[in-house]
């Protein structure tokens, strides 16, 4: 079944690397795979969580992903194995050693209109916006954005694969700007 036309060029662009292309899948599919997460696991933070690697991992494989198919459909697919494999660690507690190199691929080269919108606030304002937010979301914009941490570095810091970091990142940064235009409005 055909995507959207938005979705396709969406597509097109994060095959080729482009952060606004993550940028935008990310925010068309977030709420449905962090649903479907949800309905499994009835826990907030382990539905988020998975969530989060659903998207690292999509991201990281985007190259295979296949036109003929719905990207919603992929992404649900993506998630239920990933939901399987949580489920099989927590019963083995074994640990992957699997290495997800796609992170490097991400272009962060100018500020999106979201990184614009943060820096254009004043500070004080600013760190009462980032105090609504979620631990983890206000840990890594910190890590991000005052500590000016690359990825790499965030990575190492929070012991993450970069993929999941790239994404909270992507996910924090939407969040913070939501707060700051209802605050605005």
């Amino acid at each position: 079944m055909k995507e959207t036309i938005e979705i396709t060029k969406a597509i097109i662009n994060a095959k080729k690397g482009e952060e606004g292309a993550y940028t935008l899948l990310l925010n068309t599919y977030w709420k449905d795979v962090y649903r479907f997460q949800y309905s499994k696991t009835d826990d907030e933070e382990e539905a988020e969580d998975i969530t989060i690697k659903t998207f690292a991992k999509a991201f990281d494989k985007i190259a295979t992903f296949k036109e003929d198919y719905k990207f919603k459909t992929w992404l649900i697919s993506i998630s239920k194995n990933i939901y399987i494999d949580h489920l099989r660690k927590q019963k083995t507690e074994t640990v992957s050693l699997s290495k997800e190199n796609a992170a490097y691929k991400v272009k962060d080269d100018e500020p999106t209109p979201a990184d614009k919108l943060i820096i254009e606030q004043n500070l004080a304002e600013l760190l009462e916006y980032i105090k609504q937010l979620k631990p983890h979301y206000q840990e890594i914009i910190h890590l991000r954005f005052f500590k000016e941490m690359s990825y790499k570095e965030i990575a190492s810091n929070l012991d993450e694969p970069m993929n999941n970091v790239k994404v909270k990142l992507l996910r924090a940064k939407k969040l913070l700007a939501e707060i700051i235009k209802k605050s605005d409005s």
